[in-house]
């Protein structure tokens, strides 16, 4: 059974990213399925850091983003492209960190607890759009570039080891 593992102190948050790409790594290495390898994904990352309340996945259907496996409260089931922090990213194709969610235009509010937002376009080899991975938290200015770099570097191994054909790992 896949533990995650808790170190003692706190590390810095490369080191913290390091880990847990290692842990999505191990938890998805023999996995075939993406509901699973999201879901799985999903909390390993919501239960290993700090300050969120809300992380998770929303997948293009081909004409907008519908919610995927998650962690926290219930959200929004769609958002259309360019709307809100998630269908920015996912038009754009470019990671949003969101100080303050208040002050992004057109934020879609889908808990009031949330005071700051990172959302990372997950794109496929082909360049294909999959979706994004959206993680929020109830703390003004909880993310930064180098919370970007590592869900970034978490996502790239989402795409890698959940959305690669089986055929082809």
């Amino acid at each position: 059974m896949f533990q995650a593992s808790t170190p003692s102190s706190q590390p810095s948050k490369p080191a913290q990213y390091d880990e847990l790409i290692a842990q999505a790594r191990s938890l998805m290495a023999d996995e075939a399925d993406r509901i699973a390898n999201a879901a799985n994904f999903s909390s390993l990352v919501f239960n290993s850091l700090d300050g969120l309340n809300w992380a998770g996945f929303y997948f293009f259907d081909g004409v907008e983003l519908v919610v995927g496996p998650f962690q926290g409260k219930p959200a929004c089931v769609r958002i259309p492209l360019g709307k809100g922090v998630c269908g920015t990213a996912a038009q754009t194709r470019a990671t949003q960190v969101v100080r303050d969610v208040h002050e992004f235009p057109g934020h879609i509010a889908c808990d009031s607890a949330s005071q700051s937002e990172i959302v990372v376009p997950l794109v496929a080899a082909d360049g294909a759009l999959i979706g994004v991975w959206d993680v929020d938290s109830p703390l003004v200015a909880r993310f930064d570039d180098e919370d970007a770099k590592g869900m970034e570097a978490l996502c790239r191994v989402f795409v890698e080891l959940a959305w690669t054909p089986a055929s082809s790992k």
